[in-house]
């Protein structure tokens, strides 16, 4: 068996009910999702505070140090503890992790929901990451991925306000889905999965809800994805970013519409299903 940090188990309630008056002046309940901060302190010292739903607090404090390159092996943290009483979760490494306020020092806020932050110099790494080239997506897989997302059971069904993250299979399954009230938290909760789980993205396609902005597709190609699909849009950053590592971006994907921005060849398009009744597709 493959090596796994202490983890603890926090669930913790994903929405509220409060009173809202609508334009006739009729009051109802209605869900809201929660939102609440992570304060991530490791080995003693506090890194960052994340705003998050908290439904996946451990996944999502490890897919964080995994994206932002601060922990390279998975082998080198021990525990992961979460303490909502506290709004904190304590990472203990097995040596440290070298230069931390140097690696730290320097942040970038991102378009993230929720005030997203990148540490200096992954950039620098995108010069490294080769995707799988001879990887292919049929249309009848996306058609299959965007229908089984608009049908998830989910926290935005019911309360709207967030953002959700899934981990499909090439064959269009879904592997894990992931909601938080950012984009940047629900894609570093499934990195932290697939370290966990010690899971490939070579043969994987990622699908957010939110828009394909550079941090979403360098965290992406982090995890080896070389497809993103998005229901939202690609920002010029996003677009460059997919290019230079050859990602295939899939934006504006609602019913049988898409369009194919990046990485065109790996592409498989199937004339036919545009005939077929979505139901059916």
């Amino acid at each position: 068996m493959s090596y796994r940090p202490e983890f603890t188990s926090t669930p913790i309630k994903l929405t509220y009910d409060v009173n809202a008056v609508n334009e006739s002046t009729q009051v109802s309940t209605i869900a809201i999702p929660a939102e609440r901060p992570l304060t991530v302190y490791v080995d003693g010292r506090e890194l960052v505070t994340l705003m998050t739903l908290g439904a996946a607090p451990e996944a999502l404090t490890l897919g964080y140090l995994r994206n932002q390159r601060l922990v390279e092996t998975i082998e080198e943290v021990v525990a992961i503890h979460v303490d909502w009483n506290k709004h904190a979760v304590a990472v203990t490494t097995r040596g440290g992790i070298e230069n931390i306020e140097e690696r730290t020092a320097k942040r970038v806020v991102t378009t993230g929901c929720g005030q997203g932050t990148m540490f200096g110099g992954l950039m620098d790494e995108v010069d490294t990451i080769v995707l799988p080239p001879d990887a292919r997506l049929k249309q009848s897989t996306l058609y299959k991925i965007v229908n089984k997302i608009r049908t998830q059971d989910s926290v935005y069904a019911k309360a709207g306000s967030v953002h959700g993250c899934g981990l499909f299979s090439s064959e269009g399954e879904l592997q894990y889905f992931i909601e938080d009230v950012g984009r940047h938290n629900a894609v570093d909760s499934i990195a932290g999965i697939m370290w966990l789980e010690n899971i490939s993205g070579a043969d994987k396609v990622f699908y957010t809800t939110g828009r394909l902005t550079s941090e979403m597709v360098i965290k992406g190609a982090q995890m080896g994805m070389p497809f993103l699909i998005s229901r939202s849009g690609t920002t010029q950053m996003g677009h460059l970013v997919a290019e230079k590592v050859n990602m295939t971006l899939l934006a504006r994907c609602t019913g049988k519409h898409f369009l194919l921005v990046t990485g065109k060849e790996r592409m498989v398009y199937e004339p036919e299903l545009l005939d077929v009744p979505l139901h059916v597709a």
